[in-house]
């Protein structure tokens, strides 16, 4: 049995292959946190755009408030323009509370798992 390990004796002879395999893990790690970050920035601009119409709605409701209370008729329209500012934090609402993949960095963590596999093979250990 030697006694070095096989992955040593790689690296001092074919680093390039050891910076291959780097590589294509900082590449995995990049892709995977590009869709990750894509979906938090969707996130990110759903609540906001949901504080926005939230806000939006409280000013318009105010003032629909006080016109109302001025005025001696009802109209349709206290009602129905403050309505689209609350739908709309509504939706907002419901797309900023979607669920995150569940296996975020999968792919990255079966890699990590196959070459630790394949690390302990090379060992001697199962």
């Amino acid at each position: 049995m030697s006694l070095v390990h096989p992955l040593f004796s790689v690296l001092v002879s074919r680093p390039e292959l050891v910076m291959d395999h780097v590589a294509g893990y900082a590449a995995l790690a990049q892709e995977e946190a590009t869709s990750m970050g894509t979906e938090v920035g969707k996130r990110a601009i759903a609540w906001a755009a949901c504080g926005v119409c939230a806000v939006v709605f409280v000013l318009l409701a105010g003032v629909a408030v006080m016109l109302g209370a001025v005025t001696e008729s009802f109209h349709w329209a206290l009602l129905l323009v403050p309505a689209v500012p609350l739908a709309g934090a509504g939706v907002a609402w419901v797309v900023a509370r979607r669920q995150l993949p569940a296996r975020a960095f999968a792919e990255l963590r079966a890699q990590l798992d196959a070459d630790v596999q394949a690390l302990r093979t090379l060992g001697g250990r199962p």
